[in-house]
């Protein structure tokens, strides 16, 4: 090859190909929001909340502005507040703990498991008794289905039904998974989702929604999505956001929704080619018993003493992309460092943070392209 021919990028995520395979529907829900002009709560933001509804399994769906907000909408409902902690994984996306923080409660950060990446029981036990030890009352617990792969929801329960707290579960990266035959979106008192357009059901542009079969919730996150309102919109109640998807967001995702458990299979076989590909070579990633993945991210973990600068360069040398979640986990970054994590530290986050790395994931990675990256991963190791 030409010294001066660089080789076709693979994408990381691949949101042009799958226009190309719905987007003559989609322009034609956009088109439609167009001409009635409902831009906010439109039939479509009903049609969608039924859906996903029947989708998951959940009675209620209220749908968001982000994942951020459906995180913060539900602290809120619960009245989260000064002096309130809420236990959450350290090696997860900000939001997580964010919210926790913005409702005015501390952000307890716990451990992660070191084959799942999802919360470790065990540290959560101890979080919980470090929340207690600095005067601190446990009301929550946010587990985070990490990268696409539930997380163990039963583990979960039993320790927060012991202690009584409340489970509100980020399936941000995991909507569309499941735990023991269960799709993600039942188990808790709530589960957040985000529909940011890199996340396996993407709209155009930031959405999310929340999932609750608790009548009452679902009433008051009604409200709060609409600035507390009560009887009227000059009826408020209690305090709120701006939290309502736009009409034109929930007609693409109704669309998205049709072709998503075929996208998630096609997502499943690239799983198992870059294990069978790379399984010898690197930490592949593991599916613990019960539970399936969307694959949001293939994260794989480098072998000890490798340079990941100098890998993810040899790979982008050969138009490969590849991305690092998380550099650093939450308790490490400068906004989050003065909160509280459970005793006996957080070693498996710190040490994930220092090797993780994600290679390209979609629905539309066929097999020459992965091959690409699974040749480029061995002679970027071998080298």
């Amino acid at each position: 090859m030409n010294q001066h021919m660089r080789p076709e990028p693979i994408p990381f995520i691949d949101i042009a190909a799958q226009r190309r395979r719905i987007g003559k529907a989609i322009d034609e829900a956009v088109a439609r929001v167009l001409d009635h002009c409902q831009f906010i709560n439109g039939p479509e933001v009903t049609a969608l909340e039924k859906a996903l509804a029947d989708y998951s399994g959940a009675k209620h769906v209220v749908t968001c502005a982000s994942g951020t907000d459906a995180l913060l909408m539900v602290l809120m409902a619960k009245n989260v507040g000064p002096g309130d902690a809420v236990l959450c994984p350290s090696f997860t996306f900000c939001a997580t703990g964010e919210a926790v923080a913005l409702a005015g409660a501390t952000p307890v950060f716990v451990d992660v498991d070191e084959a799942t990446f999802n919360i470790d029981v065990n540290s959560l036990k101890r979080g919980i008794a470090t929340a207690k030890a600095r005067g601190l009352k446990p009301v929550g617990v946010i587990p985070v289905d990490l990268f696409g792969q539930s997380a163990d929801h039963d583990a979960v329960a039993a320790v927060a039904k012991a202690e009584g707290l409340f489970v509100l579960d980020d399936a941000a990266q995991g909507f569309g998974a499941s735990f023991k035959g269960r799709k993600l979106g039942t188990f808790g008192l709530a589960t957040a989702t985000s529909f940011f357009p890199a996340k396996p059901l993407g709209c155009f542009g930031d959405g999310g929604a929340i999932f609750t079969d608790d009548d009452e919730l679902a009433n008051t996150l009604r409200s709060i999505r609409v600035h507390g309102q009560g009887s009227d919109k000059y009826d408020n109640v209690r305090l709120g956001l701006t939290g309502r998807l736009d009409t034109m967001q929930a007609a693409v995702l109704i669309e998205k929704l049709k072709i998503f458990d075929d996208e998630i299979a096609a997502r499943n076989v690239v799983a198992d080619r870059y294990a069978r590909g790379l399984g010898n070579l690197v930490t592949v990633p593991r599916l613990a018993a019960g539970c399936t993945s969307v694959w949001a991210q293939y994260t794989i973990r480098l072998p000890k003493g490798t340079d990941r600068d100098a890998f993810a360069a040899a790979l982008k040398a050969q138009g490969i992309p590849t991305a690092i979640y998380y550099t650093r986990s939450m308790h490490q970054q400068t906004a989050y460092r003065s909160f509280p994590v459970a005793d006996g530290g957080l070693p498996v986050s710190e040490r994930l943070s220092e090797d993780v790395i994600s290679l390209p994931m979609h629905a539309y990675l066929d097999e020459a392209a992965q091959q690409r990256v699974i040749e480029a991963v061995r002679g970027a190791l071998s080298s």
